[in-house]
């Protein structure tokens, strides 16, 4: 009846100590949450893990290695995770999990005076395994309430519980009540010092990773802004020509009618129609790079037939920088007019882009339709080009720009309707 009850507690040990490890995975490494796919294959394995060491006789340490390809498993195939990450979280975990369960055992063992707690295959032994298990659950229910954790407040505090399990080991070997093999103390004293090190080596590849795809995401935004900006000065060039020229028009007007040759100046005003209409639709805001990026898309709105609709009111002289300004209303727009062109109707296709100032607070709103629903993958929009290029990184280098300001870049969308909006804080300059 006990070997009963022991292989069932193992199996439900085993259960929950391998979805809290995906779940640790999903949130160090921004995989997808662990869903019921997860449990399903981790209830199998678990299951099919006891039945080995049952079977075979196999101590913890094999018990720990099948666990780690466990977790691995189905962080790579379930979560789509990194294979090189998972197997790092995994087997650190593991051992972070069998060397609290040791203290746990070792500290009942002295409070009760009973070396019973540390035989896992005891009723005393299950008390210290499943004593830790509500650990990890209280863990868990922690971190899902405190949703917005950053890097560093989870660097602390995995380092408060490595150097708590440190000062729990060495407090250990110098109790008389319960004995402790020295070798057993030695293997566990070492195992902790490692752990300490996995968390300091975890954050440094962490911060590696984050200072690579940025400098990535610096090289992308670089060739955004060298294009718009080559476009930027060619516009200006041709508006300078055209506001330089237009008293010389106004002369050639006056002398024609002066001369009673109304004809002729009707079909020069013809000539001059096309390029003066084009200025009247040009929104002006003050900010030469907002101007620019505004009026060329909706240049290109207007010859794929996209509705372009501008509400504007941009403050002048602030400590927003054009090359950020660019990369923020540069891409929301590229990727509205990349979406709605894609509809087959042009009643369908439109573009809603409102631009406000709240105290000092900046509001850059986009809105258009769009025919599918964007893909999301680990929480992330993705594009849907077959061929990526720079295409995909426009959300990122916005949101990068954004966060220089104090804001951040939001999505949603319901409907046929998809909207993007950046929100950044200001001050005026002189």
């Amino acid at each position: 009846m006990m070997d009963d009850l022991i292989f069932f507690s193992g199996v439900i040990a085993c259960s929950i100590r391998s979805m809290i490890c995906l779940f640790l995975i999903g949130r160090l490494l921004l995989a997808k949450k662990p869903d019921k796919k997860c449990m399903a294959a981790v209830l199998t394995g678990a299951a099919a893990i006891s039945i080995i060491l049952s079977i075979a006789g196999l101590s913890d340490f094999y018990r720990m290695i099948l666990e780690t390809f466990l977790i691995a498993g189905c962080a790579c195939y379930i979560q789509k995770a990194d294979v090189r990450m998972s197997l790092f979280v995994g087997i650190f975990y593991e051992i972070a999990v069998s060397f609290w369960q040791f203290l746990f055992a070792a500290w009942f063992g002295a409070a009760f005076r009973s070396p019973a707690f540390l035989d896992y295959k005891t009723g005393n032994g299950q008390i210290a395994v499943w004593c830790l298990h509500l650990m990890l659950t209280a863990l868990v229910w922690y971190l899902l309430k405190r949703e917005e954790l950053s890097g560093q407040e989870a660097f602390r505090f995995a380092s408060i519980i490595a150097l708590a399990g440190f000062l729990a080991v060495i407090t250990l070997s110098e109790q008389k009540v319960l004995s402790i093999a020295d070798d057993t103390l030695d293997m566990w004293t070492i195992l902790a010092v490692v752990l300490m090190m996995s968390v300091l080596v975890f954050n440094m590849n962490r911060q590696y990773e984050a200072e690579k795809e940025l400098a990535q995401l610096k090289s992308e935004q670089a060739e955004l802004l060298e294009r718009d900006y080559t476009t930027l000065n060619n516009a200006y060039a041709v508006n300078a020509k055209l506001f330089h020229d237009f008293h010389n028009h106004i002369g050639v007007l006056r002398q024609l009618l002066r001369h009673s040759r109304p004809d002729e100046a009707l079909r020069y005003l013809d000539e001059l129609q096309t390029p003066i209409k084009e200025m009247t639709d040009t929104v002006w805001t003050g900010d030469e790079t907002a101007d620019y990026l505004i009026n060329s898309k909706a240049a290109a709105a207007k010859e794929n037939g996209i509705k372009y609709q501008v509400h504007v009111e941009f403050p002048r002289h602030t400590n927003v920088r054009s090359a950020d300004l660019c990369a923020i209303l540069g891409n929301l727009l590229d990727n509205a007019l990349e979406a709605a062109k894609q509809l087959p109707s042009n009643e369908q296709r439109f573009i809603r882009l409102t631009i406000r100032r709240i105290n000092q607070m900046l509001i850059i709103k986009v809105e258009n339709s769009f025919l599918t629903p964007p893909i999301k993958q680990d929480g992330e929009l993705k594009t849907s080009k077959d061929k990526n290029g720079l295409h995909g990184w426009g959300l990122k280098s916005a949101q990068t720009a954004a966060e220089k300001y104090d804001g951040m870049v939001q999505t949603s969308y319901d409907g046929s309707t998809f909207r993007a909006v950046a929100t950044l804080s200001f001050y005026p300059i002189s």
